[in-house]
C-alpha cells in the first residue's frame, strides 16, 4: 500500500479566495491553486524563506516543497499569461496549532485563539457561532469581520468570546468555524455557496436573523429561536428578515431543528 501523504502545516486561511482578470473571462476555466500552494508562495515569495526553511514552516520534507512550490509557480503563470481566474481552495493541508513559535505572523489566527480550538468534551457542549458587529448580528456571512462565539451547556451559555476572521471570504470563513469546531451558525443573510460548505462541514445554519447576537445565542440554546431555513442573500443590502421559523415549532424543541 502507499504512504498515506502528510498534512502541510499553513499558518491561516488566506484572506482573497481567488482573482478574476480585467475583461471578458468567464468562459476561461479558472485555475484552482491549492492552499498549501498558496502557503509556499507566501512563504518563499513574499516572506523571503528559503525552501528548507518553508518545509520546516510547513511540516514536510524540502523535496515535498519543491514539488508545491514549482506546481503552485506554474499557475500563476498560467493564469498571468492565458488571463485565467485563480481560485484558491483545497489542498492536503492542516491549519497550524498555534505552537509553532517561528510562526512569523503575528496575527496568526490559531496562534490567537488557540484556546478555543480544543472544545470541552460532553455531548451536552454546543458551540455556536455568530455574525457579529457592534452586539448585533451582521447580515452578511460573508463580509463579516467578527463572529462572537458561544458555549451551550444545559441551555446556558457558559462561555463567550469575539473572534477576528482577519478578512477571510466566504469560502474561507466555513473553514475557520470548522476550525473552531463550531456547531452552528446563526447570521443574517447567506449565499448558496457558504451554505453548502457549511452543510459540508456539517454546521448548523439559522439564518435569516437580527438583533441582539447575545439574544440570539440564548435563543437558540433554549431552542427557540426565529429563523428563516431558505434564507438567501442578494448582495444588494437586504436584511434578509424573511418569515421566522421558530425551533420550538414541529415538536422538535432541539439544537437539531433545523433539519426538516
Amino acid at each position: 500500500m502507499p504512504r498515506p501523504r502528510k498534512s502541510r502545516r499553513v499558518c491561516d486561511y488566506p484572506r482573497t479566495e481567488g482573482f478574476r482578470p480585467a475583461g471578458d473571462s468567464q468562459r476561461q476555466d479558472p485555475v484552482i491553486l491549492t492552499v498549501d500552494g498558496y502557503e509556499t508562495i507566501r512563504l518563499i515569495d513574499r516572506e523571503g524563506l528559503s525552501q528548507e526553511q518553508c518545509a520546516e514552516r510547513m511540516g514536510v520534507a524540502r523535496t515535498t516543497v519543491q514539488l508545491i512550490y514549482a506546481e503552485a509557480r506554474k499557475q500563476l503563470a498560467d493564469v498571468l499569461v492565458e488571463g485565467r481566474p485563480l481560485v484558491i481552495r483545497g489542498g492536503e493541508y492542516r491549519l497550524c496549532d498555534g505552537c509553532v513559535p517561528d510562526c512569523g505572523q503575528s496575527d496568526c489566527y490559531k496562534y490567537r485563539y488557540h484556546h478555543l480550538l480544543e472544545k470541552p468534551k460532553g455531548e451536552t457542549i454546543m458551540r455556536i457561532a455568530v455574525t457579529y458587529e457592534d452586539g448585533e448580528i451582521f447580515q452578511h456571512f460573508g463580509h463579516t469581520a467578527q463572529f462572537k462565539v458561544y458555549d451551550v451547556q444545559d441551555g446556558k451559555i457558559v462561555s463567550s468570546e469575539v473572534v477576528d476572521t482577519n478578512g477571510s471570504g466566504h469560502g474561507a470563513l466555513a473553514g475557520v468555524l470548522t476550525a473552531l469546531n463550531v456547531d452552528a451558525l446563526i447570521c443574517g443573510g447567506i449565499g448558496g455557496g457558504a451554505q453548502m460548505a457549511l452543510a459540508a462541514a456539517g454546521i448548523q445554519l439559522y439564518g435569516g436573523v437580527s438583533g441582539s447576537a447575545d439574544e440570539a445565542a440564548q435563543a437558540l440554546a433554549e431552542g427557540n429561536l426565529a429563523y428563516n431555513p431558505n434564507v438567501k442573500c442578494s448582495h444588494h443590502g437586504e436584511h434578509h428578515h424573511g418569515e421566522g421559523h421558530h425551533c420550538g415549532e414541529h415538536g422538535c424543541g432541539s439544537h437539531n431543528c433545523g433539519q426538516h
